[in-house]
C-alpha cells in the first residue's frame, strides 16, 4: 500500500559518520560515495545499533550488530545458570563495505539455556548493551512442548521530513516497542514494510543503504530489537517502491540490504532467491514467504494463468515444506493478505490462478494446523475463510490473522466479506500469539494489542479449529 504524506521533526538517532560539513552535505542529497576511509574508526565499546537477536536455536544464535565505523568485534557470553560456563565468540571485521554490520554466531550453546552476552568493539566491552539469550528447549521425545509467546506486526513508518512527502506525518506510536519488549516474547516475525522506502532512496542502491542505517539508528526500535529474537520477510516498501514486482532494477542490491541487516535461518532454497525461510519453534513451524522477488506486475490481467505472487519455485518448496513438516502448528506468513476477497490493492485475491492451485492442493492432503499470517493493510482484522466440501467432506476454515500497523497511518479497512466480526482495529497495533496446554487441550489464542499494550481482541483456536481430529 501506499504512505500518505509525512512531515515532523526527525527522530532521535545517534550520529553514524562523523559531524563534518561533508557529511552533513551527502546525508541531505541522499548520496553516499562509501570509501571506507569515509567514516572514522569505531571508539572502543562503542555500537551504532543492537547487538540484535536473529535466530536462536537449541544449540546456537545468531547476533547481528552494527558500529559506528569500522571495528574489531566479538561475543562474550556465559549461561547464568552456570557461569563457569563462558564463552567467546570469533572476532569479527567491519568495514563500510558491509555496512559496519556483523553477524556473529554463538555456536556449542546448552539447549533450555539463558545467557549474557555482552559485545566487544575495538577491544572494550560495550557493557550498556549486554542482552539475554535464551536457547531453546530441547523437549520432542522428552516432555510435553513448552507454553510459548511469538509476536507479530508490520508497516513500521519512521518519520524523516527532507524525504518524507509534504504534509501531515504519517509515521508515530513509537512508545509501541515499549510494550513489545515487556512481552518476553521468544520470537519476533516481522510481516513486511519493516521500514519505508522514499521515493529518493530507491533512485540508487546508495540511497536504500542510507534509509537502512538511518531506521536501525532509531533509538526506540533499537531497544526492542536487543530484546527479542527477530526474524523478517519483506513487502514492496522495504524490498523497492510502492508496489513493486519482479521487474525492480536494484532487487539484488534490496536482497543483499536485507540479509546484511536482518538475521533469518536461511534466504531462499538452492537457487531459488528470495528472502523465504522455515523457522522453528517447539511445535511450530513457521514458513515466511517472499511475494516480491518473483511477482507479476499488479497490471497483469487476474485471470492469466501466469500471473504469480509468490512464483513456481517457491509454492513448490512450500508444499514440500509442508507435507516433511510434522509441527502441530503450520503457520504462512507473507506481507500481502491471502483470504480478504475485498482487497482491492495487492492480495492475493488479485491472483486468483496461483491462489486456487494452493487451495485445491491443501485440500487435497488434508493438512491439519495451517494458519495464515499477513500485514500489509495498515488495518489489524482476523479472516475466517470457509472451504468447500471435498471427497464428500468438509474441510476446516482457513484462519488468517492480519496485523497492522506498527507505526504508519491507520487505514479505515474494507468490505472483506470473510472478516471475523469485532477484529477490526484502525489504530497502530501489534500481534501476539500464544501457544499454550499440553495433549488434546493445547490451543493458539491470538490477540491484538494497542500501543500501550492494552488487549484490544483476543481470539483462541482449539486443535480441532485447525483440523486436528
Amino acid at each position: 500500500m501506499g504512505a500518505a504524506p509525512a512531515r515532523k521533526a526527525v527522530p532521535a538517532r545517534r550520529h553514524f559518520l562523523r559531524s563534518s560539513l561533508g557529511a552533513t552535505a551527502l546525508l541531505a542529497s541522499g548520496g553516499w560515495p562509501f570509501p571506507a576511509a569515509w567514516a572514522e574508526p569505531a571508539a572502543p565499546g562503542v555500537l551504532f545499533a543492537g547487538p540484535m537477536q536473529g535466530y536462536v536455536a537449541a544449540r546456537s544464535a545468531l547476533i547481528w550488530l552494527q558500529t559506528p565505523g569500522a571495528a574489531e568485534v566479538f561475543l562474550e557470553y556465559a549461561a547464568s545458570d552456570a557461569p563457569q560456563t563462558r564463552g567467546r565468540s570469533a572476532t569479527v571485521k567491519t568495514d563500510a563495505a558491509g555496512q559496519f554490520c556483523a553477524h556473529i554466531v554463538l555456536d556449542d550453546l546448552i539447549p533450555g539455556s539463558t545467557y549474557l552476552c555482552t559485545a566487544h568493539v575495538n577491544g572494550q566491552p560495550a557493557t550498556d548493551r549486554s542482552i539475554v539469550v535464551r536457547t531453546q528447549k530441547i523437549w520432542l521425545f522428552r516432555s510435553p512442548p513448552p507454553d510459548f509467546t511469538v509476536l507479530t506486526g508490520s508497516c513500521a513508518y519512521i518519520n524523516d521530513p527532507p524525504f518524507d512527502r509534504p504534509g501531515k506525518p504519517y509515521g508515530g506510536g513509537y512508545a509501541i516497542y515499549d510494550p513489545m519488549t515487556q512481552e518476553r516474547a521468544d520470537l519476533m516475525v516481522w510481516l513486511g514494510d519493516n521500514l519505508y522506502f522514499r521515493e529518493a532512496d530507491t533512485l540508487s542502491p546508495e540511497g536504500m543503504a542510507l534509509r537502512y542505517r538511518s531506521t536501525r539508528g532509531f533509538a526506540p526500535l533499537d531497544s526492542f530489537l536487543r530484546s527479542t529474537p527477530q526474524v523478517a520477510i519483506w513487502d514492496d516498501h522495504d524490498y523497492g517502491p510502492n508496489d513493486s514486482d519482479s521487474s525492480f532494477e536494484f532487487k539484488d542490491d534490496a536482497l543483499k540490504l536485507f540479509k546484511t541487516y536482518w538475521g533469518n535461518p536461511t534466504y531462499g532454497v538452492g537457487n531459488v532467491a528470495g528472502v523465504f525461510t522455515k523457522v522453528s519453534l517447539f511445535d511450530a513451524d513457521i514458513f515466511l514467504l517472499d511475494d516480491r522477488w518473483w511477482r507479476s506486475a499488479d497490471a497483469t490481467a487476474p485471470g492469466e494463468r501466469g500471473k504469480v505472487m509468490f512464483g513456481p519455485a517457491q509454492m513448490r518448496w512450500l508444499r514440500n515444506a509442508l507435507l516433511f513438516s510434522r509441527a502441530r502448528f503450520k503457520i504462512i506468513a507473507a506481507g500481502g493478505q491471502f483470504f480478504n476477497d475485498d482487497d482491492a490493492y495487492e492480495g492475493w485475491n488479485q491472483f486468483p490462478v496461483e491462489r486456487a492451485e494452493f487451495l485445491g492442493w491443501l485440500q487435497q492432503y488434508r493438512i491439519p494446523g495451517v494458519l495464515f499470517l499477513s500485514g500489509d493493510r495498515h488495518i489489524t482484522e482476523l479472516i475466517k475463510y470457509p472451504r468447500p466440501a471435498y471427497s464428500g467432506k468438509r474441510d476446516y476454515p482457513l484462519i488468517e490473522f492480519t496485523s497492522s500497523p506498527l507505526n504508519s497511518g491507520a487505514a479505515k479497512g474494507d468490505d472483506d466479506p470473510n472478516r471475523v466480526p469485532g477484529t477490526l482495529v484502525t489504530e497502530r497495533n501489534y500481534g501476539v500469539l500464544k501457544f499454550s496446554g499440553e495433549g488434546k487441550n493445547r490451543s493458539l489464542e491470538l490477540v491484538t494489542k494497542n500501543v500501550d499494550g492494552k488487549v484490544l481482541w483476543s481470539h483462541r483456536l482449539s486443535l480441532s479449529d485447525l483440523g486436528w481430529n
